[in-house]
């Protein structure tokens, strides 16, 4: 892989990192009022004002969002809100160590189900990144014997979910643009998470909460704007293995702003994880085969507007 593609999956991987957990603390702001559903709903429904909004003002937008793959988008944001919806009902039944654990799995079913759907290549550094960054989590969070609960198979079943949801966003980046893929996730998982949200819960809201409630919805867009485009950059299991680096980081942003105590085991998961992701990164910079011409030539007449 060139360097300068190696640079923009590492810069957009960045900027969704950062958006995510910006986004967990707007999340943690708003959840003494509103159920996990309702937020969901009100950072889609906020995205989607945005996304029309900004679709009704010019023109060049308008005309990528015509898709002619909508199954798989339909898809694509039913299993990604269904996968959120049993992540967060395994929050009220297991550890949150636990949870975080059998969660990061989902880099590794994406590197799995990568080189069965996709067939992208799996190099020695892909998957040392994958395991050393498992390893990485196992000693951040200490999971114990309760990972080994019955209750843990909704986390899996959500990872897998999450896993199913980033080789979708992969497929779709082949054929449309990133404006495309973030308007029809909004737009379709906006209605589906107000079903199943208290039809009024908007009423619960103040206005001290404005904040919370803008940042909800422009983390939203901004976390998976990045993490799309970081796909289109990027094979699936090369870019996801930088996910893992969510862990430490949401870590110092609880030290930082809830005072949530810092030992050892973050430092020590941390310095594997990014030795792994070091590992893959210098790999990929050496220069594996580039992307097929036809790929190339659907990604230049079919790349969305920033």
């Amino acid at each position: 892989m060139a360097v300068n593609q190696l640079a923009r999956v590492v810069l957009w991987m960045t900027g969704a990192l950062l958006a995510f957990s910006a986004m967990a603390v707007s999340v943690r702001a708003l959840a003494g009022r509103l159920s996990v559903m309702e937020i969901l709903c009100l950072r889609a429904g906020i995205g989607a004002l945005v996304l029309l909004a900004l679709a009704a003002a010019r023109a060049d937008l308008r005309a990528t969002i015509a898709s002619k793959r909508m199954p798989l988008h339909v898809f694509r944001n039913t299993v990604h809100l269904g996968a959120q919806y049993l992540w967060a009902l395994s929050l009220l039944l297991l550890p949150l160590a636990t949870v975080f654990s059998l969660e990061f799995t989902a880099p590794a079913w994406t590197l799995l189900l990568a080189w069965l759907i996709l067939r992208e290549r799996m190099t020695p550094s892909r998957i040392g990144a994958v395991v050393l960054g498992l390893i990485g989590v196992l000693v951040i969070v200490r999971p114990g014997l309760a990972t080994f609960q019955p209750a843990a198979q909704l986390v899996l079943a959500a990872a897998i979910g999450f896993a199913a949801t980033q080789i979708t966003t992969k497929t779709l980046t082949r054929t449309d643009p990133t404006f495309a893929i973030v308007f029809w996730m909004n737009i379709i998982q906006a209605p589906l998470a107000y079903v199943a949200s208290d039809p009024l819960f908007v009423t619960k809201l103040e206005v001290a909460q404005l904040p919370a409630i803008l940042a909800i919805g422009t983390t939203g867009l901004a976390s998976h704007y990045c993490l799309t485009n970081a796909f289109r950059a990027g094979d699936a299991s090369m870019v996801m293995p930088l996910d893992f680096m969510r862990i430490p980081l949401i870590a110092v942003v609880g030290a930082w702003l809830y005072g949530e105590q810092l030992d050892v085991f973050v430092f020590l998961g941390a310095g594997l994880i990014i030795s792994g992701i070091l590992w893959n990164l210098r790999s990929e910079a050496k220069g594996p085969p580039a992307r097929p011409m036809a790929e190339q030539a659907v990604a230049k007449t079919r790349h969305g507007p920033p």
